[in-house]
């Protein structure tokens, strides 16, 4: 089963949202990509027997520690 939340309209550095389609449906293939990922790996730590706090916290401080190299 999917629960994948809803895409956000997307926004650029100056505010204006992001139209382009084709720049959008990739979007939205990146985060489903990234999510089945996740999702696989959260289910394997569990099967593995890890705590589903301790999985879900490393998830998020996964994200947090993302480096945007265009700044």
């Amino acid at each position: 089963m999917n629960h994948l939340p809803p895409m956000p309209k997307w926004y650029d550095e100056e505010g204006n949202t992001v139209a382009c389609t084709e720049k959008i449906k990739v979007m939205q293939q990146n985060m489903q990509e990234l999510y089945d990922l996740a999702q696989d790996a959260f289910e394997d730590g569990l099967l593995m027997g890890c705590r589903e706090d301790q999985l879900r916290q490393y998830l998020a401080d996964l994200m947090a520690a993302l480096h945007n190299p265009y700044r």
